[in-house]
């Protein structure tokens, strides 16, 4: 099976476990933090998607959430979230997905996303475009940062720092710019991608939250880099991701300056 196939697939069993536990009773669990949730549809739908790589890919290096890094001598890694947005779908709040990134040689070659309860599959292989459900998708084209509608996310532990998530989400409001909090950055990089939003920004993220979104923002049109503008790699906190015409003044709110 090519590995476009298996990806599909593998992100196809994921979302069908979360469909299955969903707004049911099921354990759940903590990990650093308070809030920071992991449920027992998790760990089956991690179980799903491992089983859907490793019966095509068996020597596939392997990193996700929550069983962390299977590593294997190989050219290509999967990067898997099994539920992205677990605090959501732990209360029955449907923005949530799954999410996985295919690495070959440290550079991302395709990415899905999937959230089951609307419908919304994502997908992105390096060079070919960014889809949505089959159809292609753009960013947005607004210009002015001041115009635009941005999405963010907080980590569950506090960063205490300068231009900390706190400090820049007050500057971007309190000159009336709209931000929207979805408990999900895949997805927020999905609507990046799909023009629903203009720009998306945090500071503490892993890299399976980010890898299958990043590539999918970049196939579309847009710009992803770090918070420090560097080109991005998911395997350090910081994303800034945006239309690509807003990217210079948001980087610019993040790292201190003013609008």
């Amino acid at each position: 099976m090519s590995l476009k196939q298996t990806l599909l697939d593998a992100t196809q069993a994921g979302a069908a476990v979360m469909k299955d536990y969903f707004d049911k009773q099921f354990t759940i669990s903590n990990k650093e933090g308070i809030n920071n949730l992991v449920t027992e549809a998790d760990f089956k739908s991690e179980e799903a998607i491992f089983a859907t790589i490793k019966a095509n890919y068996p020597d596939h290096y392997i990193l996700s959430e929550e069983a962390g890094s299977l590593a294997q001598n190989s050219d290509y890694k999967w990067i898997i979230d099994p539920i992205d947005g677990t605090v959501n779908f732990a209360n029955g709040i449907p923005i949530c997905c799954v999410s996985i990134g295919l690495e070959k040689d440290g550079v991302m070659e395709m990415g899905a996303v999937y959230n089951p309860f609307i419908g919304e599959f994502f997908f992105a292989q390096r060079g070919f475009g960014a889809t949505l459900n089959d159809k292609i998708i753009n960013v947005s084209k607004k210009e002015k940062l001041a115009e635009s509608c941005l999405v963010t996310g907080f980590p569950y532990t506090y960063l205490d720092e300068p231009n900390g998530p706190l400090q820049v989400f007050e500057k971007l409001i309190r000159n009336g710019i709209p931000i929207r909090r979805l408990g999900s950055a895949a997805i927020d990089l999905c609507w990046v991608a799909c023009g629903r939003f203009d720009g998306f920004y945090e500071h503490k993220l892993q890299a399976w939250d980010s890898a299958a979104g990043f590539l999918i923002v970049e196939e579309a049109g847009g710009k992803v880099t770090d918070l420090k503008g560097n080109h991005y790699n998911p395997y350090q906190p910081g994303i800034i991701a945006t239309n690509g015409h807003i990217h210079t003044d948001l980087h610019m709110v993040v790292n201190g300056g003013n609008l």
